[in-house]
């Protein structure tokens, strides 16, 4: 019963979090906040909060510092990361590419051939739109590590690339949601349960 309420709980906030993503707040934009770090071991600092956190950016080109861009956020200890989702307007050329690595850097070379290193990645298209890809991403795929969704508290580094000719916008809302903790009326269950079972145990000792 406990279990019970604690995942009728968590699916209450996920959906309630889920719905209000489409009317985030846009937390990082290129056109005014200027450009993200094309360096993985210097990625953009990005605050989050709790909810929708809109992130904006534009990349593309065969060559040059537009190629990729890099930022890294802070989940904190009493949210997760629930979802990752493609907002409208995102393009791709032929290869639009977003990865994710524990900690504040990108550590892999930009020619690495294989994903070792990366929790996960995916290769996103337009058709994408407001679809949750964080569950794509976190299977394990050329060398990446995979992962169970959510992502817990800690530090999460971003590599966004599209090495097309040309110029293109994306945009990825990160959802963060409450930890999910036991309500009051859970917990008085579980107390009046184990209290139950204590007298339960004591009264048939007490009969032999």
């Amino acid at each position: 019963m406990l279990q019970l309420c604690l995942n009728s709980l968590a699916a209450i906030t996920l959906v309630m979090t889920m719905f209000s993503s489409a009317y985030g707040v846009t937390v990082y934009s290129e056109s005014t906040n200027g450009d993200l770090s094309n360096d993985g071991l210097n990625p953009t600092v990005i605050t989050l909060s709790v909810g929708s956190n809109s992130i904006l950016g534009t990349t593309g080109g065969n060559t040059g510092a537009n190629v990729r861009d890099y930022f890294t956020v802070s989940v904190p200890s009493n949210l997760q990361f629930v979802s990752l989702i493609e907002t409208a307007g995102t393009q791709a050329g032929n290869v639009g590419f977003l990865g994710i690595q524990s900690g504040t850097q990108v550590t892999l070379p930009t020619n690495t051939v294989t994903a070792a290193g990366l929790l996960g990645w995916i290769h996103y298209a337009p058709t994408a739109t407001d679809i949750n890809i964080l569950s794509t991403i976190a299977t394990p795929a050329n060398g990446s590590s995979g992962f169970a969704p959510p992502l817990g508290p800690g530090n999460y580094a971003f590599w966004i690339q599209d090495s097309s000719a040309g110029t293109f916008q994306y945009g990825f809302n990160i959802v963060l949601a409450p930890i999910p903790e036991p309500s009051a009326a859970a917990l008085t269950m579980a107390g009046l349960f184990a209290m139950w079972l204590f007298l339960r145990f004591n009264g048939r000792r007490k009969c032999f």
